[in-house]
């Protein structure tokens, strides 16, 4: 391979830990209903009451029957509608009350708060406690007992079907069984088998069909059934662990575009260029349809050892071809190049398959995450030294509501960040395809409405959308066509998340590639075309032994290709710092931009363009090496977001960078433009569950942040605007004199999920005076379920700067590494 002559920076020092020493405010309390204390009081006493009878009554008559019962009762709460209702007071964990689910829906154009809550039999007083007081007792600030809960409440009933149903009302099964993912409530983790066995039998003596997988999370353990909406009313009045249901995931069958006729002899000639790097450590796992390693070009990189099925009764063969030609793009990047261009061509990875899918294209409902879990293991154990990048272009429409996680994408945020094994991992999905020629025909209207599938809304994946600069169709029967996209613009197949809940879920897609186009016929319909597509390999190679792909599995094949890329030059850095590199390097190109008619300087036009095509296209020779007059600065670190301290649970420390800028360089350049870029990558460990997302129930496991000091900043000033901000609520807007406006997309845009990255660009001489960056921690659920014993755990991170000059202006590079004098070890 050929030598990288400007590889990136590392930066040799360790950060200066800080730890911290001040709280700031919290924000403006929730304002909830006035009541008439009294009247309201009773009300909500005599309903409780009432409630507790009718599940008593109702468990009685089911053990005279000779049928399960419960051990407690299930109440559902709901708020006024506009109104919040106090969630959190409605658990008391050492009672053995336990929040199950919250849930929002609209009513008559108001959202109106749900939540779900259990309560053992023994423990009915307790809340009859807490209404009483609200009607009768003052706190010694003269307010009422309870207010809060109390007046929050408008409604409350036994809980029935819809209270544990967190998916949309059409996807709850009627009279016929379906597949159903059960999600339990764990309270002891020494207890889960037990816990479990018990369910299956309660499933057993109700007629109900399970599979024993299951995933476990943090207090949470996943399973799947087949029944119908009766036998899941039966089965919540008969298990009291039972925390929220949700349909079962089922992947599409995929969309192949018509083949080339290709000729074998292009396949002898190519063979006798490639040359797979011997000794290389990477390895490419495609979770699919599996991969055929008869074909010739891959079998010098597929061994029939690699080849694995989550089904043992399974062959491992490729019968829907799918597998096989992402195996193409992900060995060869550009294959079409690599036939054409008569030079040695470079294999720098190796192929794992890991079949997910059956010959028939779609399995039964299965918890994917369970299988994708199953899968890398198998991979693991054959290959346990591999740098693998993991490639998943298998997406379910389901379970993606708003962005909200999803079983198979907890877990892959879990698999990813080593939450059971402290092993991390690179997944790179695809976002999903519009497949109906209806909504491609309403492009790009629906691009903006069609969500992103599931998995890809994880956390930890490098998430992967499309656009295309295919703009040429060569065959005769395409007069009068036109292209469906204009070169530069979004792929006709790319999904978005413009659907989903700002400030709470991550931008996705991450980034963008080449992901194919269509054609549009003189009568409005739409047609296919081997030329707006790519080619690869085909699965049948005695039949013929290419074929070519599109959508967005082409855009993923292309950055796990790309992934693999940079992992082989830099063996020894992380799969965070490969993610990070990637989106570092990305750009929004121009005719996307004007597309979605984005005013760059407009944080709200730029919320949008990351909603849709996430940080751009990524350019692997910035992903891979610096310029004279551009250079890359990278840091991987650990750090420990929380602390205990006597009985308190806090923030424990900050990382500070003082990084070695070329100040005469920048302070002589003066007024000319230069650009800055930085880039934090983290995984997080998933807390999913239906419970709110926030205080306690937060999905992730902590936060990281980063910021730049201000051009007139004291580095004291600094520290203690960092201090404050670390301490005060994510979703707080930190004022001060951080020079937020500077930021392209700016601190709020750029806080969700695991991957932040920004552009900051203005005079050079400004930018000397910023060289001091801080990372720092926000609240996650390490530290609010403190009893869950993770508080103290340390999380890793990969720290990205850029900075570029003008071409021939300056050459920025050598300074940096003169002063640094360790450039990152890479591969040769």
């Amino acid at each position: 391979m050929d030598n990288l002559t400007r590889p990136h920076i590392l930066l040799p020092n360790a950060p200066e830990s800080l730890q911290f020493t001040s709280k700031s405010a919290r924000g403006s309390n929730p304002s909830y209903p006035e009541r008439n204390r009294v009247p309201h009081g009773e009300w909500l006493q005599n309903r409780f009451e009432q409630i507790w009878q009718e599940s008593v009554v109702i468990s009685d008559d089911r053990r005279a029957a000779s049928v399960p019962g419960r051990n407690g009762v299930y109440v559902e709460f709901a708020g006024q509608p506009g109104s919040p209702l106090k969630t959190q007071s409605l658990e008391d964990k050492k009672s053995g009350i336990r929040l199950l689910n919250i849930r929002k829906k609209e009513v008559d154009g108001e959202l109106v708060n749900y939540a779900t809550i259990f309560i053992p039999s023994e423990k009915r007083n307790v809340f009859l406690k807490k209404f009483r007081d609200y009607t009768l007792n003052d706190t010694p600030k003269g307010i009422p007992k309870n207010q809060d809960l109390a007046a929050g409440i408008e409604q409350m009933q036994r809980a029935i079907l819809t209270s544990f149903w967190v998916d949309s009302d059409e996807l709850m099964p009627g009279d016929f069984p379906v597949w159903c993912e059960i999600w339990l409530r764990i309270e002891n983790s020494e207890n889960v088998e037990n816990l479990i066995e018990s369910f299956f039998d309660v499933c057993t003596i109700l007629g109900i069909n399970y599979k024993r997988q299951q995933i476990g999370f943090p207090e949470r353990l996943v399973t799947i059934i087949q029944t119908n909406h009766q036998r899941l009313g039966e089965l919540i009045e008969s298990f009291d662990y039972v925390a929220e249901i949700r349909r079962a995931q089922e992947p599409e069958s995929f969309w192949t575009s018509q083949y080339n006729s290709e000729q074998t002899e292009w396949v002898e000639e190519l063979l006798t260029r490639v040359n797979v790097i011997d000794g290389s450590k990477v390895f490419v796992t495609i979770l699919d349809t599996g991969v055929n390693n008869g074909h010739p070009l891959l079998s010098p990189v597929l061994s029939e050892e690699d080849c694995h099925t989550v089904v043992p009764d399974w062959n491992k063969s490729d019968v829907l071809g799918h597998g096989t030609l992402m195996a193409g793009i992900c060995s060869y990047g550009n294959l079409k190049k690599a036939l054409e261009s008569g030079t040695l061509v470079e294999l720098i990875s190796r192929l794992e398959s890991l079949k997910i899918l059956p010959n028939e294209g779609k399995n039964d409902p299965d918890l994917y995450g369970y299988l994708t879990s199953q899968g890398i293991s198998l991979a693991e154990i054959q290959n346990p030294q591999a740098k693998r990048i993991i490639c998943l272009a298998v997406t379910s429409p389901y379970q993606t509501d708003k962005g909200r996680p999803s079983s198979w994408s907890a877990a892959i945020d879990a698999i990813s960040s080593g939450a059971d094994d402290d092993q991390r991992r690179l997944f790179v999905i695809s976002a999903g395809n519009i497949r109906n020629p209806q909504d491609l025909i309403k492009y790009y209207d629906s691009n903006r409405k069609i969500s992103i599938e599931s998995p890809a809304q994880a956390w930890n994946a490098l998430t992967v959308g499309g656009y295309t600069r295919k703009s040429f169709a060569q065959e005769a029967d395409y007069d009068g066509y036109k292209m469906l996209a204009s070169p530069g613009t979004l792929s006709p197949f790319s999904t978005t998340s413009l659907t989903w809940e700002l400030k709470k879920w991550p931008n996705k897609p991450d980034i963008i590639l080449e992901g194919g186009n269509l054609l549009k016929s003189p009568k409005g319909e739409i047609e296919n075309s081997d030329d707006l597509a790519e080619l690869t390999t085909f699965h049948q190679p005695l039949r013929k032994h290419f074929s070519t792909l599109n959508g967005t599995s082409l855009a993923t094949a292309k950055a796990t290709w790309m992934a693999s890329v940079i992992q082989f030059y830099y063996p020894n850095f992380w799969p965070e710092t490969i993610r990070g590199l990637m989106v570092h390097s990305a750009e929004w190109t121009n005719e996307l931009l004007a597309q979605f008619e984005i005013n760059l300087s407009s944080k709200t036009d730029v919320a949008r363009i990351l909603r849709i095509a996430g940080y751009g296209v990524p350019d692997l020779k910035k992903a891979l090496q610096c310029a004279s007059n551009s250079l890359t600065l990278v840091a991987q670190n650990s750090i420990q977001p929380f602390i205990r301290e006597g009985a308190n649970y806090k923030t424990n420390e900050m990382h500070l960078y003082r990084l070695p800028w070329p100040l005469e360089e920048l302070r002589n350049l003066g007024e000319v433009q230069v650009k800055l870029k930085i880039t934090l990558s983290f995984f997080i460990e998933p807390g999913p569950g239906e419970i709110g997302w926030k205080d306690r129930y937060r999905y992730s496991s902590h936060g990281l942040r980063f910021d730049l000091n201000n051009t007139n900043e004291t580095e004291n000033d600094f520290k203690r605007r960092l201090n404050k901000a670390a301490n005060t609520d994510e979703d707080e807007i930190i004022g001060g004199t951080s020079g937020s406006e500077r930021w392209i997309i700016g601190k709020n845009n750029r806080k969700q999920g695991s991957l932040h990255s920004d552009t900051w660009i203005g005079n050079a001489a400004d930018l000397a005076a910023c060289n001091i960056i801080g990372v720092y921690p926000i609240i996650g659920w390490w530290r609010e379920r403190h009893y869950l014993g993770c508080f103290n755990k340390q999380t890793r991170y990969t720290l990205i700067v850029s900075l570029e000059a003008p071409e021939s202006e300056v050459d920025i590079y050598t300074t940096v590494r003169n002063m640094v004098a360790v450039p990152v070890e890479i591969q040769v």
